[in-house]
């Protein structure tokens, strides 16, 4: 859920997240949370910073979106376990 739902270009936003792993996966060791702009070939210029509310529920904090356009929202969800596969998932979504 993107707080505040529209985002405004130049303007700082948070997302909170659920995940809801299946039921013979364990939640992430780690969630990292980025953006890109894949016709500029660019990303954000914030990195933002992610805290655990809950199991499974996180708020990150600190993201801006600095131009209009299509943007595409990245997470990267890292196991618990040594070596494993980390997992990507993106969301598109057109900004201003």
């Amino acid at each position: 859920r993107l707080l505040p739902d529209p985002v405004l270009v130049g303007q700082h936003f948070a997302i909170e997240i659920a995940l809801c792993p299946k039921a013979d996966a364990g939640l992430p060791a780690e969630l990292r949370v980025d953006a890109t702009m894949p016709e500029h070939k660019h990303g954000m210029n914030y990195r933002p910073s992610i805290q655990t509310l809950a199991p499974g529920r996180y708020r990150a904090e600190g993201l801006m979106f600095h131009m209009p356009g299509r943007w595409e929202l990245v997470f990267e969800l890292r196991g618990p376990g040594p070596g494993s596969a980390p997992q990507r998932l993106t969301q598109s979504l057109q900004v201003g």
